[in-house]
């Protein structure tokens, strides 16, 4: 097999979580790309729709499913789904999450709860759905969590102790799984992003330019923020054979943002 081939996923199911927008949708679109089927599950379905009737559009098959990764019903129906629809599932990507900019001191639990519930208990629910299919299937399988630089550092002066405590943790759940489950051939590896350009922090830095400039692009060595498609080449990496002996790692891509 050629190195090229080996980034092919062609026969493979791929589940892309939070993939109706932003970070996901490109990380699916590479995906499909590279040949997997794109399932899309998605707390706001409509995104989901649209996303999946581009990818359609491109002789890609996907299922739009609506999902609350935040309940294990909602995550079981969703894997069952999928499973009726494509057969399998070769490759997981928990990309869900979101983020609350408030200060320790003024953050009430609600919201406390709300982020764990999303990036954390949300990413070890779908990876244990995921991954009790995946060791019955008795065929291996990737899954790769999307983490944040945030993790590692604190990207001062944003106050978002919850959701740095939460990127955190799910670098610990990756080598966990990675370590519990390489005897089934199941990888787990994680990517921890930087400042990316979607729509959503577009809309931000355009209200807040100096802020963004100041806090965001100086301390980036590549003094840019990156586009979502530029984690599509990490994820078909991860999702593909040409990392087989990859497992409980980390790709940093934050244009060297962790760096200083």
């Amino acid at each position: 097999m050629s190195i090229l081939d080996k980034f092919r996923l062609d026969g493979k199911v791929a589940v892309v979580t939070g993939g109706g927008r932003g970070l996901g949708k490109a990380m699916a679109r590479g995906m499909a790309e590279a040949g997997a089927d794109i399932a899309i599950p998605d707390i706001q379905k409509e995104l989901a729709d649209e996303t999946a009737a581009e990818l359609e559009k491109e002789g890609v098959k996907t299922l739009p499913i609506q999902t609350d990764v935040t309940d294990v019903d909602s995550v079981i129906t969703m894997v069952e789904q999928v499973v009726e629809e494509f057969g399998k599932i070769d490759i997981l990507v928990n990309n869900a999450g979101i983020c609350r900019n408030v200060a320790a001191e003024e953050m009430d639990e609600k919201d406390w709860d709300q982020v764990i519930d999303v990036n954390l208990k949300g990413v070890f629910l779908c990876a244990r759905e995921v991954g009790k299919y995946m060791i019955e299937q008795d065929n291996g399988g990737s899954i790769i969590n999307i983490s944040s630089m945030s993790g590692f550092i604190v990207n001062y002066p944003q106050p978002q102790a919850s959701y740095n405590a939460s990127k955190a943790g799910v670098t610990m759940i990756t080598k966990s799984l990675a370590s519990e489950w390489a005897e089934h051939g199941i990888r787990v590896n994680q990517i921890a992003p930087g400042y990316m350009a979607t729509e959503m922090t577009k809309k931000y830095t355009r209200s807040h330019q100096k802020e963004a400039e100041e806090y965001w692009v100086k301390p980036t060595p590549m003094e840019r923020l990156g586009e979502p498609d530029e984690l599509s080449g990490a994820a078909v990496y991860l999702a593909s054979e040409a990392s087989s002996f990859t497992t409980g790692s980390t790709l940093i891509i934050d244009g060297g943002y962790t760096t200083r």
